[in-house]
């Protein structure tokens, strides 16, 4: 046992160091014939990439819970209501937050979790022997840090969106995933949207021809929010989430959007992003808003928000596809995901409605009766499996429940998570490299390849199923 330990310890200090090494490096982009290059931190010696990693299965997943605000205790809720996996830790710094959800996990019929209330206890957690995976559902800063600290106590961990703020943190979770062996996945719960899977479904048989344009968005009027003040509906903590428009222009919540037509592009799994530009409107609608809220001379109406109210970032793949992203969360306007699919024979489309064209007769969307039936011929088999359930228990009509089903899946067969690391890391680096490019009045930026040049070696996005 305690030659185990010695070479655990060993394991565990090696790649601390590498972690170390790859924190310090120059990440400074260079101007190559009018485009802006980051360099490609080195693989550590003895590292290799996590495409398609398989894990030792585990019978009953043991989940910590680190937030437990609005989004966290929900997700909570939702994963101890999945088969085989069990909440054993959960954490927050408002002890009302945590007794609110020993209350409701109890109501449940489930065992009464181990509580922490202090802001650093995250670190105890990640040491703790009676976890397995470890959920983040903080405010954005502290993705990143609990991941790392997760991974490097071997742990299994699970992101709320973005997992990252920046490039620099991207290449943390890659090389900490890479190091450990340790599943590092986001948690982007979009992919597992009804309509999404479908369409997804038919794009992977051909129904759409070849892919040639997406299109993917957040647009989602987040001003009441912002700006609620402790005990108003929809309040953040410290209002955290108001600080980060201060801080940012750019697309600061590319993933909603970025999930689904990543994976029907099949991005480095046979394709890859080379470039994107990306450009910002002007800040209009939080300034008017506060104004209106607050008063023309309140603190809030005058603050300087950097966030441009409508952002639209455009890229193309090796392949020579095209994708369109936008962000808007401060314009009165209805939600939209838009979630375009264009190929050679067809097109799909989710919002404003819920569309899908066919040749030979393109012009027009197919009828209601025949996109239901569409829809029903080419639901996908997980949501099929887990959909009847999932519309019971809830969360953003289900999908919540469905993708937190398929994690505990897949680390209990020991298979591939749909998401990987470096899903995680790509579409996060949308943040950094669209404020880069926003900033500098839409100069091209060449887009990272996190895999290290193994982009192509997987042969689509593939949901596993035991025996797989």
């Amino acid at each position: 046992m305690q030659k185990r330990r010695f070479f655990f310890f060993i394991f565990i200090l090696f790649s601390f160091l590498c972690y170390g090494i790859d924190a310090d490096f120059d990440l400074t982009p260079l101007t190559e014939n009018g485009v802006l290059v980051y360099p490609t931190p080195p693989r550590a010696s003895g590292q290799s990439d996590v495409l398609a990693l398989r894990c030792e299965p585990i019978e009953t997943v043991r989940i910590a819970a680190i937030g437990l605000g609005m989004r966290g205790s929900s997700m909570t809720l939702s994963f101890a209501r999945v088969p085989n996996a069990e909440i054993t830790v959960i954490c927050d710094k408002n002890p009302e937050a945590v007794e609110k959800t020993v209350r409701a996990l109890k109501a449940l019929g489930k065992s009464e979790p181990v509580t922490y209330t202090g802001e650093e206890d995250w670190k105890e957690i990640c040491r703790r022997g009676d976890v397995d995976l470890i959920c983040v559902f903080t405010p954005w800063p502290l993705h990143t840090p609990i991941a790392v600290e997760a991974m490097r106590n071997g742990k299994h961990v699970a992101i709320e969106v973005p997992a990252a703020l920046t490039l620099r943190e991207c290449w943390q979770l890659v090389d900490t995933a890479e190091q450990t062996r340790r599943h590092c996945i986001m948690m982007e719960n979009c992919n597992y949207d009804f309509f999404e899977m479908a369409i997804l479904n038919m794009a992977q048989q051909g129904v759409f021809g070849e892919i040639v344009h997406v299109e993917g968005a957040y647009i989602h009027d987040l001003r009441s929010m912002h700006f609620a003040l402790p005990g108003e509906e929809g309040h953040y903590e410290d209002m955290w989430r108001l600080q980060e428009t201060r801080k940012h222009t750019g697309n600061l919540y590319p993933t909603h959007g970025l999930g689904p037509v990543a994976h029907v592009l099949n991005l480095h799994r046979g394709d890859k992003i080379d470039v994107l530009v990306s450009l910002s409107s002007g800040q209009f609608g939080m300034s008017a808003f506060a104004e209106n809220k607050f008063g023309k001379d309140s603190e809030f109406a005058g603050e300087d928000y950097r966030l441009g109210d409508m952002n639209t970032t455009v890229a193309r793949t090796v392949n020579g596809k095209t994708v369109m992203i936008q962000h808007d969360v401060t314009s009165p306007r209805p939600y939209s995901r838009l979630h375009t699919v264009s190929g050679t024979k067809g097109f799909a489309q989710k919002y404003p409605v819920e569309t899908i064209a066919l040749d030979p007769d393109a012009h027009q969307s197919v009828s209601k009766a025949k996109l239901k039936a569409l829809l029903k011929k080419y639901e996908h088999p997980i949501t099929r499996q887990y959909g009847r359930k999932a519309k019971s228990v809830g969360g953003h009509g289900g999908m919540d429940y469905i993708m937190n089903c398929r994690i505990i899946y897949c680390l209990n067969h020991g298979l591939p998570m749909d998401q990987d690391v470096y899903d995680a890391a790509e579409w996060s680096a949308f943040c950094e490299l669209t404020e880069v490019s926003a900033e500098n009045n839409g100069i091209p930026v060449r887009f990272p390849d996190f895999t290290r040049g193994a982009w192509n070696r997987l042969d689509g996005v593939k949901y596993y199923m035991d025996g797989e």
